[in-house]
């Protein structure tokens, strides 16, 4: 038997990084995409995020791939929101994301990071903290 744990940090952002996600919308969100995940044999081990995007923490198993696990947790919940008419117009993500692999070692500062979103946008924009991890990562 294969034994596989491959760590990745998945964020993504609202369409045009529109600032719709209030914190009341962000926990129905952030419930659904638990539940799906399940049925779907994601393991996801953290969500958070705040007012325009999206931070998860996940692990792969070894048949998944980073496309197909961005596409099932972006499009299932994109298609959720606009049947339950949680926002006002045609809600959807934003096509990119970033998927970051994290070290075992890691997994622990990147839980804190994602569970306190709240605190660090007080300090810096999205746009920001995404230009930090591209540039950060070598993306750009």
């Amino acid at each position: 038997m294969p034994y596989v744990r491959i760590w990745v940090h998945l964020i993504w952002s609202t369409r045009k990084r529109d600032p719709v996600l209030r914190k009341e919308v962000r926990g129905k969100i952030f419930t659904h995409i638990k539940r799906n995940v399940k049925e779907k044999d994601i393991y996801l081990d953290m969500i958070n995020g705040h007012i325009d995007h999206v931070h998860t923490l996940i692990s792969l198993k070894r048949t998944q791939t980073i496309a197909k696990v961005a596409q099932l947790l972006k499009g299932e919940s994109s298609n959720w929101i606009r049947e339950e008419n949680l926002l006002p117009g045609r809600f959807s993500w934003q096509d990119e994301y970033i998927a970051l692999s994290v070290s075992e070692s890691m997994v622990d500062r990147v839980r804190e990071y994602i569970k306190n979103q709240e605190e660090h946008h007080r300090k810096m924009t999205f746009a920001e903290e995404y230009e930090k991890f591209l540039k950060k990562n070598r993306f750009k």
